[in-house]
């Protein structure tokens, strides 16, 4: 059912920070006051059979989750934040070239870029946490100066989480939109040519 998650669909959102008691059917009930509701999902615990805290709700018509973005969203209690849901396109992965293997490459780690200075590694790591268990969270900083450079990795437990993180248009960190890719590594790169060159000098 998860995969459904991914697929293209304008009329679908994402609904994060969800409150531990909130089941399928107050998520599903809490959206249909903006529009018919084709389809409601309650990401769950693969393990624990616990909620993880999100979800996706799939409207019959793009006008409901236009409606939806215009308010302020609290569902059984709790402020949750809701963004829309988009496809994960191969064509726009510019950084790796994995078109031709028939898709975006799976891995666990996701670069962040655009970090805000003021951002902490700790509040790096809960933004992500709701996606997933973080295992690795590290920002970069400038070896000379300490000061931060502005991108960090966050390295999860599962692939399934870098795809939940991949399905959301917009990701805001202390107030600051940041850029978010898959983190591949390079299998494929040309053998160095530095090796060894360092005759010739005089």
């Amino acid at each position: 059912m998860a995969a459904g998650a991914f697929e293209d669909i304008p009329s679908k959102i994402f609904v994060g920070g969800l409150a531990s008691h909130t089941s399928n059917e107050s998520l599903r009930s809490h959206f249909e006051k903006y529009g018919d509701v084709e389809d409601s999902i309650l990401m769950m615990d693969r393990v624990t059979g616990r909620s993880r805290g999100f979800g996706f709700i799939t409207f019959r018509d793009v006008e409901s989750v236009d409606r939806v973005m215009q308010e302020a969203q609290v569902v059984d209690g709790k402020g949750v934040e809701v963004k829309r849901a988009v496809p994960r396109d191969p064509s726009t992965d510019s950084n790796n070239n994995t078109r031709k293997e028939g898709g975006s490459q799976r891995t666990k780690k996701i670069f962040v870029g655009g970090i805000a200075a003021s951002t902490t590694e700790e509040e790096f790591k809960n933004y992500f946490e709701k996606y997933g268990t973080v295992v690795d969270a590290v920002l970069m900083y400038d070896k000379d100066t300490n000061r931060p450079r502005g991108f960090g990795f966050i390295t999860f437990d599962t692939e399934d989480a870098v795809e939940e993180v991949m399905v959301v248009a917009d990701h805001t960190i202390s107030g600051k939109w940041v850029e978010i890719k898959r983190a591949v590594p390079k299998t494929h790169g040309p053998p160095s040519r530095d090796r060894g060159g360092g005759g010739g000098g005089g």
